[in-house]
């Protein structure tokens, strides 16, 4: 199989359109500059102008934004396959900073190559849209987590989405995921403090329903955890492809 067919990009965007080959073609040009990045490296950082973009091949990375007093918001966690600062080359400012949280490989791409491949493959096109669209639900789901979900439900929501998404582009199960969060990634993302975010992962293992311990998430009664956080898959979209 082409190396570009099984690539966590393509498996993500084959969910919403069935690829052609000008379609695999142009995807293997976003490919073409692969770099790695350290953990701990800051690949884009808020307001920085003429900033890459990339796509995310191993590892994992953050995106976030830092406030006045020294805290920090994680907006969501990218993985395999994800987009890492669409929006900065669109805006030409990037509006909030990324972080490599493992180390990674990841593609740089500018925006002359995006542009590009709107115009020569529309479907592909489509796809990254529709990929773009994903990422704004998730964020309302994230945004309902901050707002009105109590702690052990926005712990067992982000749980299940990190799950879905991981089995999505072909890594994990229902059975769990490997998982380089810390408590402190979790806090971040949740509103929580590192010692309430450890009393909440205590509870959820010891009701029998998720342990996540030494890097290995195991979701010990997925039906249970999923009924506790109301999470419905709906949002994530990954039915099949639209268009074929």
């Amino acid at each position: 199989m082409n190396p570009i067919e099984s690539s966590p990009l393509t498996r993500k965007l084959s969910t919403f359109v069935a690829l052609s080959d000008v379609d695999l073609e142009t995807l293997a040009r976003f490919h073409r500059r692969r770099r790695t990045f350290l953990a701990g490296h800051e690949m884009m950082h808020e307001g920085q102008s003429n900033a890459s973009a990339y796509i995310l091949a191993e590892g994992w990375a953050c995106s976030y934004k830092m406030l006045p007093d020294g805290g920090r918001q994680v907006i969501n966690f990218q993985i395999p396959g994800d987009f890492l600062g669409l929006r900065s080359i669109l805006f030409r400012t990037s509006d909030l900073s990324l972080e490599a949280l493992t180390d990674i490989e990841a593609s740089e791409v500018f925006a002359p190559d995006i542009l590009g491949a709107f115009a020569e493959a529309p479907r592909l096109a489509t796809a990254v849209l529709w990929a773009s669209s994903r990422d704004e639900a998730m964020m309302v789901e994230h945004l309902v987590n901050l707002g009105r979900r109590s702690a052990v439900e926005r712990m067992a929501h982000l749980l299940l989405e990190l799950g879905a998404r991981l089995n999505h582009v072909g890594i994990g199960d229902r059975m769990g995921f490997s998982c380089p969060l810390t408590q402190y990634h979790l806090a971040d993302a949740l509103g929580l403090s590192a010692i309430h975010v450890n009393r909440v992962l205590r509870q959820l293992r010891e009701d029998g329903l998720v342990t996540f311990r030494q890097g290995k998430v195991t979701f010990n009664n997925f039906e249970g955890l999923q009924a506790l956080a109301g999470f419905d898959t709906g949002y994530m979209d990954h039915a099949g492809p639209l268009l074929r």
